[in-house]
């Protein structure tokens, strides 16, 4: 498993572009003087863009760098990209090269411990780590190709996720000339995130150095704490100080340059009260500052990472090149669920954002919570665990999903915490921010630690939610005594119902943190409401639907001209079904014979209906009909009998609400000599739509052309082809769009891209169709499948239900499971059988089993679990429907 915090590679990363590489290789040169080098230029695919790779001496330590320039002359601003914990250089190559075609001189480096770079890891050093940073912009200075304030003085920028989003902070606090940063997902003060109110992230604490390569490859001071603090299991004063001078608070006062602060909401490491924080101290210095929180995290979830990524470019457009004519976004953002995904259970996301950032503690209301006095047990050793998130198993498959939403596998046992719960609410309540409670606790040990999170639970009081699976621990000293405590809860954006109450629960243990290993009684009693805050003047718009969109390719609508004069005479078109204005396609008992004949048909007796949000899977062998059927749904050819109906209206040659619909269908065709953005402008102009309507910006951040567009289109691969095919599907962001085989002639990293533009696009509240022959590829990208044979349907519905979940997971392991752990996993509740396979483990679930359940069970017997998934796939369930005539 990818420890990477987690894949944090990814965060600052679009989706790669197709690129052929390109021969450059340097023989292997000795660390010497000032550094080695080798140049590369970059391949057309990437628009002649230039890196140049060298080995920095700094400081007695020897850095990796690369450095990227535009291929226009002059002087342009610098970026500085920093990786994430565990990675390198080589995982900001993509965001680097993006950032070079946007004219920007770009530095990538492995920090020290990391990659090809020497040194011991200092956790971000204010004697190492942030002076080096010192040391390349001193570098940057230097180079012909960078922009200068002053003599010695580049105009630069910083930017990184996690471990490299903390750098970014230190070295705008460090280095005067530092101009902006946009940090993401990282710490404020390191110290309250690895020891919050004193009580010690042992999981967590433990990836770090497990991540880093153990504790041999730190400096020796910091092993030496993390040696001591994980064997007394509780954080002293000399491990906070430590941690401390090596978090950016330390230097909070200086860091006066505009900051984009991103933040994810699934995140158990770096939660939202370190962003907070960081927030208040910058915006104290007069600087501007952004927050924008995201539905991922470390924990898992969505990172959004095309969108991030644009706006930290248009972040650094308006701070480093100064045009401030760019839009940087809201002043505070943050993503909200707008539903589920019913297959995989993803969240279906949108944006809400207000002018000012409201902090967590903003607008209050008082719940009364009720319940007495209650004993609460800590058992010797701490043991059993509560369970709240999984630290390092948020990026794997189901269980990242299920950090997204909140839910998973939250468990407290019985006798080991505390509940108090609100009456069911009168109306929705939208929490934005850190709850609060005061409680009073008695221990019968010198010391209390507790673990304190609020529950969303429904109207059965049975099934419980625990938002972003985050927890609070407090260590109450003194509580022989009894003490009072204001516990202040886990920061989230979560919307509860009405007729739902919220449960605070005190446990006792949890799995990520240390608790005392002797056992203990608390007792603890409530000493007022529940506080929780709320943001009113943060409003989620309302998708627009745009007034003007295309509905077919030019050479299309020439098929569709010839159709509608040579065809038959139309009889009268149906009224819209104001019950159906919301769907976007039924279609009901539609057919269509071949021509010429009376008995032989195409498609017959075709019935199903699409909801927003989907991505539905047109599927079928050669000849089952699904082109004939999209053909039919744009209005191309008229069907013999049926009817199909989108957004409520019926369809016909020409209808007026085709043109919600976008369509990419048998190809498309361009003119070679004309660039990207001439073929798209020349095809929007033949609508005779106004440009404005065109949505031509957000058409092309969803299909990630980037520059792609001032070139020719002769120049482009077979990947770019598609997707400025996409672009021109997209041109007015239909409501609807059709995509016949996308994936045609594209190898296996430009139909990933493919995949996530078809997820991106359908999570924005439209809605996708897509035929494809390539089962493994529609099983994680679609929603909902509508499989044909022979112009018949064979069966309609979400992807899990026709894949058939059933009663079997394959549990992947990182190392192999032995026999002993095998049959332990046997006897756990609810499983009945469990069979050693390649890679992992065949579990047969009971009836009364369930694979959240079974998760928690094998996080516990220390299974290395990578994933878990289903055993059938869906080519497995796509022949057994079509009886193999695939």
């Amino acid at each position: 498993m990818d420890l990477r915090l987690p894949a944090l590679r990814a965060l600052l990363r679009r989706p790669r572009r197709p690129r052929r590489l390109v021969a450059a290789a340097a023989a292997a040169a000795a660390l010497a003087g000032a550094g080695t080098w080798t140049a590369a230029v970059a391949s057309d695919d990437t628009r002649q863009v230039h890196r140049t790779d060298r080995i920095m001496a700094v400081d007695g330590v020897h850095l990796d760098t690369s450095f990227f320039t535009p291929a226009t002359a002059g002087r342009h601003p610098a970026v500085l990209l920093a990786h994430g914990f565990g990675g390198s250089k080589d995982d900001m190559r993509q965001q680097a090269e993006d950032l070079a075609r946007d004219g920007y001189a770009v530095l990538t480096w492995s920090a020290r411990g990391f990659g090809r770079s020497t040194g011991k890891i200092g956790l971000n050093d204010p004697k190492g780590e942030v002076a080096d940073v010192s040391r390349l912009i001193d570098w940057l200075a230097k180079q012909p190709q960078v922009r200068l304030d002053k003599p010695g003085d580049p105009r630069v920028g910083v930017a990184g996720g996690s471990y490299g989003g903390a750098i970014s902070l230190l070295a705008a606090g460090y280095d005067h000339r530092v101009d902006a940063i946009a940090p993401s997902v990282t710490y404020w003060d390191l110290a309250d995130a690895l020891f919050p109110n004193g009580v010690f992230k042992k999981l967590w604490a433990g990836i770090f150095v497990n991540t880093g390569g153990g504790c041999s490859h730190f400096e020796p001071a910091l092993c030496r704490m993390y040696d001591r603090v994980a064997e007394s299991g509780t954080p002293d004063a000399g491990a906070r100080r430590l941690l401390e001078e090596r978090s950016p608070s330390a230097v909070g006062d200086r860091i006066k340059v505009p900051t984009l602060l991103v933040q994810g909401q699934t995140d158990s490491l770096f939660t939202l009260a370190q962003s907070d924080a960081a927030q208040k101290a910058i915006r104290a210095n007069g600087a501007p500052v952004d927050v924008d929180w995201i539905a991922g995290g470390h924990d898992g979830g969505d990172l959004e990472t095309g969108r991030i990524q644009a706006r930290i470019h248009a972040w650094f457009d308006r701070y480093l090149k100064g045009d401030r004519s760019t839009g940087t976004g809201p002043v505070f953002r943050i993503t909200r669920t707008g539903g589920v995904d019913s297959t995989n259970g993803a969240a279906q996301l949108r944006g809400a954002s207000a002018g000012s950032y409201p902090g967590l503690h903003g607008h209050r209301r008082d719940l009364p919570l009720t319940g007495g006095e209650q004993r609460v047990s800590n058992p010797a050793g701490a043991s059993p665990p509560g369970v709240s998130a999984l630290p390092g198993l948020g990026g794997s498959g189901g269980l990242a999903q299920l950090s997204a939403l909140g839910v998973g596998v939250a468990l407290d046992f019985p006798g080991q915490y505390a509940r108090f719960d609100s009456a069911p609410l009168t109306r929705d309540l939208r929490i934005t921010g850190a709850p609060t409670a005061t409680v009073h606790v008695t221990s019968t040990s010198a010391d209390a630690v507790l673990f304190g999170k609020v529950y969303d639970v429904g109207p059965d009081g049975t099934r419980q939610v625990l938002p972003s699976q985050l927890v609070t621990p407090v260590r109450v000293t003194g509580a022989r005594a009894g003490r009072d405590v204001t516990v202040t809860l886990p920061a989230i954006d979560h919307e509860v119902q009405k007729g739902h109450r919220l449960r605070l629960v005190l446990s006792s243990t949890d799995l990520g943190y240390a608790s005392p290993a002797a056992p203990a009684t608390y007792t603890v009693s409530l000493k007022g409401d529940l506080s929780v805050p709320t943001a009113p003047a943060v409003t989620t718009a309302a998708a627009p639907l745009p007034p003007w969109v295309w509905w077919l390719p030019l050479a299309g609508a020439a098929g569709a001209l010839a159709l509608l004069l040579t065809g038959r005479r139309r009889g009268a078109v149906p009224a819209p079904d104001p019950e159906l204005t919301e769907v976007p396609l039924v279609i009901d008992g539609l057919s269509k014979r071949y021509a010429r004949s009376a008995d032989r048909y195409a498609v017959r007796e075709l019935s199903f209906r699409v909801e927003r949000g989907q991505v539905l899977g047109l599927l079928g062998p050669n000849g089952a009909g699904k082109t004939t059927t999209l053909r039919m749904l744009m209005g191309l050819i008229t069907p013999d009998d049926g009817e199909i109906r989108v957004f409520g209206h019926a369809i016909r040659p020409g209808a007026p609400v085709l043109s919600r619909v976008g369509a990419f269908v048998e190809g498309a065709g361009f003119l070679p000599h004309l660039s990207g953005q001439e073929n798209l402008e020349l095809y929007w102009r033949a609508t005779g739509r106004p440009p404005e309507d065109a949505h031509l910006d957000e058409a092309l951040e969803i299909a990630g052309l980037g520059d792609a567009l001032a070139r020719a289109v002769r120049t482009y691969s077979q990947g770019m082809r598609q997707r400025l095919a996409l672009a021109q599907a997209m041109l007015g962001l239909p409501d609807l769009l059709i995509l016949d085989e996308p994936t045609n002639g594209l190898d296996p990293p430009q139909i990933r891209e493919m995949r996530e533009v078809m997820i991106r696009y359908a999570a924005s509240g439209r809605t996708v169709i897509v035929s494809s022959h390539l089962l493994a590829e529609v099983e994680q990208s679609c929603t909902h499948l509508v499989v044909m044979d022979r112009g018949r349907l064979v069966q309609a519905g979400p992807v899990r239900e026709i894949v058939g979940a059933g009663d079997t997971l394959l549990v992947g392991t990182a190392t192999p499971v032995a026999d002993p752990v095998a049959e332990k996993v046997a006897a756990l509740p609810g499983v009945a059988s469990a069979v050693r396979t390649d890679g992992g483990v065949l579990i047969r679930l009971e009836p009364t089993g369930t694979a959240e359940r079974l998760v928690v069970d094998l996080v516990r017997l220390e299974v290395p679990v990578t994933s878990v998934g289903p055993h059938r796939r869906l080519e497995d369930a796509f022949l057994t429907l079509i009886g193999g005539s695939a």
